[in-house]
């Protein structure tokens, strides 16, 4: 049975990375452009849970003041990506940038993704990620853990494991960035690189430290600046040793989250000034001292992935478009 999905999401992009032309997927991937969608802001959300350890102390004391109401309204606000891990990486995205927190007082060591809300637990998630790896076999994930909440050493120990069970011989050792390629990649079967921005990942050679995927946040409102901050940064991207995320991302404020309730994120931050990001991210170039991982919200509002993924053609010629 057909499953209905937002107009003109589909699975066009599922295989793009294995359709790429050969002179492509020989260059170092830090220099190709890939979508990812900014899903700290997760999709997935228990409105029954107890309010996430990240929220400022504002938040929690709205929780328990109006408990459900307030939670109802923290939901319009979380919903920045309103599509599940599998229709992202149908339409194309192939980086998640992962919150993920325990629950305090909870006595097995479960984690969850989080944004301000508890959402699904991390292991189910994984599952869908690799069960479309399992079927796209060319297709390469980046799964970027970069804020844990309420974990302790136990948690972490769990999470690791729960990494290494779920996706096994498909995750990536960390080595030098220049020389991955979608052809190495393909050659060794990886198809998961994992960043682990905390010290229990250390010593542990299939996840890769935070510093090698470098991901500058404007903190903004304003259109004008965040722009100006993304020249800025890729300006000043390492030239040799990481990958690079390019955020595309306007962060809502505390006065303008006030303005912002009866609207919700979407109409206000988002849809307004969203022309602006897109012509922004359609005017970009890869390759050297270009973009790399390109992050928006609301992925399924735009062409976005699509946009992002086309960006790879101008590092050919005419003849080598021809090439597969």
């Amino acid at each position: 049975e057909m499953k209905t999905r937002p107009a003109g999401i589909g699975d066009a992009n599922a295989d793009w990375m294995g359709c790429l032309p050969s002179k492509l997927s020989a260059m170092p991937l830090k220099h190709l452009a890939v979508p990812g969608s900014h899903d700290s802001f997760t999709y997935w959300v228990d409105v029954s849970a107890p309010v996430g350890p990240d929220q400022k102390v504002y938040v929690k004391y709205l929780a328990t003041m109006f408990s459900v109401v307030a939670k109802k309204v923290m939901v319009k606000w979380s919903m920045t990506q309103n599509l599940t891990f599998r229709e992202q990486l149908d339409a194309g995205i192939r980086y998640f940038d992962l919150r993920v927190s325990a629950k305090p007082g909870e006595p097995e060591n479960e984690i969850y993704f989080i944004h301000g809300l508890f959402g699904h637990k991390v292991r189910d998630g994984l599952l869908e990620i690799n069960s479309f790896l399992s079927k796209h076999k060319k297709e390469v994930v980046f799964l970027d853990f970069n804020h844990y909440y309420a974990m302790n050493a136990d948690h972490h120990v769990y999470l690791i494991n729960m990494l290494q069970q779920v996706f096994g011989s498909r995750l990536c050792l960390d080595c030098t960035v220049e020389g991955v390629t979608l052809d190495y990649l393909w050659d060794k079967r990886y198809q998961v690189i994992v960043f682990y921005h905390h010290a229990s990942g250390q010593s542990v050679p299939v996840l890769w430290p935070g510093n090698k995927i470098p991901a500058p946040w404007a903190n903004t409102t304003e259109p004008g600046k965040l722009l100006q901050f993304l020249d800025t940064t890729l300006k000043e991207r390492k030239t040799q040793g990481s990958f690079h995320v390019s955020q595309a991302i306007l962060t809502p404020r505390v006065n303008t989250v006030a303005k912002g309730l009866v609207w919700g994120l979407r109409s206000y931050l988002v849809e307004k000034n969203l022309p602006t990001i897109m012509s922004w991210v359609e005017a970009q170039k890869p390759g050297v001292g270009g973009v790399n991982i390109i992050t928006s919200d609301f992925v399924d509002l735009t062409d976005f992935a699509n946009i992002v993924i086309k960006l790879n053609n101008l590092l050919l010629s005419d003849k080598d478009h021809k090439a597969r």
